[in-house]
């Protein structure tokens, strides 16, 4: 990554895949509405099973960390490319963050799960780590990662590890959003989203350590961006294969811990902590391993052909995450056809494949016309609003 202006092919790729992996998800939750239609047959309720467990095992908990490991990647190459012009990105990135807000709320009112005013506000805490050597950055990703709130959960769990614990936070406020997701007012489900579903979002990220994850996430990707470790070369080759081996080698304990966590520690207080760590733990090797594979796969010829299919959604990625809350909140919500009512996971996940089909052909021909797409132009104009570059001193002749 020497010329910080180059858009590398596999990180557009990579995000693009990243967008389609959200997208099943959010349409077999229907967009955070549970609910399983009662009539179905025997053999239709065992496939949604599938299904539903397959898509979750796969992206549940990874596609966002994709997206996170990414948008530390673009931070910095946002910011070498201002540095190579002799200026300071930080505070116009703080501006940025701050757009990225405005849009993450307006996503909101559409889904409440939205990612974008999360990644946000935690996005600010590259600010203050942009300028120090790798191996600081590296100690306190790691740190972040290790879980230190949870961790001081399970020393304070120690001394009575089988004390009840209340339900989390966050059930409550699920629990209150079926009525305004099922209601006919589209205002009620905006209102409702952006209150209640908004706390329950920002609760259950809390509980489930991601507020820890994500600022981790980021910083190990502008390290990424720092190494060129997407670039193709046998160097980046190599790490990607030791990165595969070693996930590998690290999930399978890992997720056997987790699911078995309920024999190991039968004890409420300690198992909970324990649970949480385990799982950011087992869904952070898994994604490595699916990153890792793409990077590999992405070296090789045809698999590359095959693989650029995700790139425009990937360069549209800010417009293809908002389209699809509108569009896909419109379709399962009861404002909208309410298909929440009549679809299970496998006719939403064909519902999903279609949806991305569309976004992709979509995207597809708006770059064919447009340098970027329709969003991510306007993210652009606003972040650089009134700047001003710095004059380069002319040298006597």
């Amino acid at each position: 990554m020497t010329s910080s202006s180059q858009r590398l092919d596999v990180v557009d790729c990579l995000r693009g895949f990243a967008i389609v992996s959200i997208m099943l998800l959010h349409n077999i939750e229907h967009f955070d509405l549970y609910f399983f239609p009662p009539t179905f047959p025997a053999w239709l309720v065992s496939l949604d099973k599938g299904i539903w467990d397959s898509a979750f095992f796969l992206f549940g908990g990874k596609s966002y960390l994709i997206f996170a490991m990414l948008f530390g990647v673009t931070f910095f190459i946002q910011s070498a490319n201002r540095e190579a012009k002799g200026e300071d990105f930080r505070p116009r990135f703080a501006w940025r963050m701050l757009l990225l807000l405005m849009f993450g709320l307006v996503n909101s009112a559409f889904y409440q799960g939205d990612i974008l005013s999360i990644y946000a506000v935690l996005g600010l805490t590259l600010i203050p780590v942009a300028r120090l050597p790798n191996k600081a950055v590296l100690a306190i990703a790691a740190v972040l990662l290790l879980q230190p709130y949870e961790w001081t959960n399970v020393l304070a769990a120690l001394d009575h590890p089988s004390a009840k614990l209340a339900d989390p936070a966050s059930w409550a406020y699920f629990a209150r959003a079926d009525a305004y997701m099922k209601g006919s007012s589209i205002t009620a489900t905006w209102l409702g989203n952006l209150t209640n579903g908004k706390t329950a979002v920002l609760r259950w990220s809390w509980e489930n350590a991601r507020m820890f994850q994500i600022p981790a996430l980021f910083m190990l990707g502008m390290l990424a961006g720092r190494k060129a470790l997407f670039a193709a070369t046998a160097a980046t080759g190599r790490f990607w294969q030791l990165t595969f081996i070693g996930a590998a080698l690290a999930f399978s304990p890992l997720y056997l811990t987790k699911t078995y966590m309920s024999a190991l520690v039968p004890g409420d207080a300690l198992r909970r902590p324990l649970d949480t760590i385990v799982s950011s733990w087992s869904n952070l090797a898994l994604m490595l391993v699916i990153v890792s594979s793409f990077v590999l796969l992405f070296q090789t010829g045809a698999a590359r052909r095959a693989l650029r299919i995700f790139a425009p959604l990937g360069r549209m990625s800010l417009t293809s995450y908002l389209l699809q809350s509108i569009v896909g909140s419109s379709l399962y919500y009861g404002f909208g056809l309410g298909l929440y009512k009549f679809t299970g996971a496998s006719m939403s996940l064909l519902i999903a494949i279609a949806l991305a089909s569309v976004q992709g052909c979509f995207s597809a021909w708006w770059l064919r016309h447009h340098k970027q797409g329709p969003l991510e132009a306007i993210w652009h104009r606003a972040t650089w609003w009134g700047h001003r570059p710095v004059a380069t001193p002319v040298s006597a002749a």
